[in-house]
């Protein structure tokens, strides 16, 4: 849920279990960087991307051998598929879009087909919300679970689609059909996170506490998860001390992570910490996501670097909106608003966003464009979502009163 939900173990290949992670975090995150524009470095002698010694990392010789063993038989399904969950592991890790369309050329044999293997068919699924083709990832994953009923790497995708276009009752459906399958703390992590966007933040907040205190031997990533998740909701509800200490344990765990990186991010910009950020990030601009905290973070430090980063993003948001890529709009929308002052630009950029995906950070940025442009109309897509869905949120509940104050 990506904002879209990743399994970070490098190795060995993901189980069942560690892709329900991945399914559950990616849809909050990558959705928004999955189409990412060319890159071109300021100047030589800035860091591009600190890499592994291939000689001695582990991960990167068994990428390498499952590169292999696909390019020697690439119709081999097994091999196919093993590579492109790792490919879309490292995307989702590091935010760096090149593995998604790694990902989908691995898979080219099957692409087109009416009816894939299963496997294939998920990963097409997960390939597909990245881009924003919800329908055709939910036909996908629904072909998935009428084939496999018991197949958690769907059901977990399912429930992410569903999260991010608001539709909790689905969500719900999902958590209850991957609960039987899979860990208790990710089943409890799963309907929690469905709970707090529906009314009962609270509860879903006592109930991550619990299942993280009583897990047995969780994985790394499965705590991540469950660290990640209670954090935002103890963000939203006002509670910042134990938010903070849920993003410290998460951060702790010292798994890469973009979503995690960028919603850390966003907690400390909030109380006034900037400095923190650019310290964090300052070579992980590779994501858009994590640029775009970098310019905010520098501007509001004062640091000398705020230009050249906003330019930097500037030149990526361009690129994307010539290939017609709509993906990166929630951003684009913080970027033309808060680094470009233009309310207007934003607001609409925020609407057609919202129209798409209907996430906290979605509303928040919709209802900030449209406080800034003095138009309640124009919030009240979100405003509609954040009432009728009973969203605990400090923050939306203040723009909310802001923006109803207008009238």
């Amino acid at each position: 849920m990506p904002r879209v939900p990743a399994s970070r173990d490098p190795m060995p290949l993901p189980t069942p279990t560690n892709l329900t992670t991945a399914a559950l975090l990616a849809a909050c995150v990558v959705a928004a960087a999955a189409q990412a524009a060319p890159f071109t470095p300021r100047d030589d002698a800035q860091v591009l991307e600190r890499v592994p010694a291939r000689a001695s990392n582990p991960s990167v010789r068994e990428l390498q051998a499952m590169r292999l063993a696909a390019q020697r038989d690439p119709k081999n399904v097994d091999a196919a598929v093993a590579l492109a969950r790792r490919y879309v592991e490292q995307a989702l890790a590091e935010g760096d879009p090149r593995y998604v369309g790694h990902a989908q050329a691995v898979l080219a044999p099957w692409w087109n087909e009416a009816a894939p293997p299963v496997p294939v068919r998920v990963l097409r699924a997960v390939l597909r919300q990245y881009e924003h083709r919800f329908d055709e990832a939910l036909a996908d994953l629904d072909a998935a679970v009428a084939a496999e009923p018991d197949n958690t790497e769907a059901w977990s995708w399912q429930a992410a689609v569903h999260m991010v276009r608001a539709d909790y009752a689905g969500a719900r459906r999902a958590c209850e059909r991957l609960a039987p399958n899979t860990t208790p703390l990710i089943g409890t992590a799963c309907s929690a996170y469905v709970d707090s966007m529906s009314g009962r933040a609270a509860d879903a907040a006592r109930a991550l506490e619990a299942a993280l205190r009583s897990a047995r031997d969780p994985s790394p990533a499965e705590r991540l998860w469950a660290l990640t998740r209670l954090a935002e909701i103890e963000e939203r509800r006002g509670n910042l001390a134990a938010a903070e200490r849920a993003y410290d344990q998460a951060l702790a765990l010292g798994l890469p992570d973009t979503y995690l990186e960028a919603a850390h991010a966003d907690f400390l910009l909030d109380r006034g910490r900037a400095a923190e950020v650019v310290r964090r990030l300052a070579d992980r601009g590779r994501a858009d996501v994590l640029l775009l905290r970098l310019a905010l973070a520098a501007k509001a430090a004062g640091d000398a670097r705020a230009e050249g980063w906003s330019r930097e993003l500037a030149a990526r948001f361009d690129a994307a909106r010539a290939r017609g890529d709509r993906t990166h709009e929630k951003e684009e929308a913080r970027f033309a608003l808060a680094l470009q002052g233009d309310a207007r630009r934003a607001l609409a950029l925020a609407r057609s966003n919202f129209e798409l995906q209907k996430e906290a950070a979605d509303a928040r940025v919709l209802l900030e464009a449209a406080l800034a442009a003095r138009s309640r109309a124009d919030a009240a897509p979100a405003l509609d979502w954040l009432r009728r869905n009973r969203v605990d949120s400090v923050v939306l509940g203040e723009l909310a009163a802001r923006l109803d104050a207008l009238r």
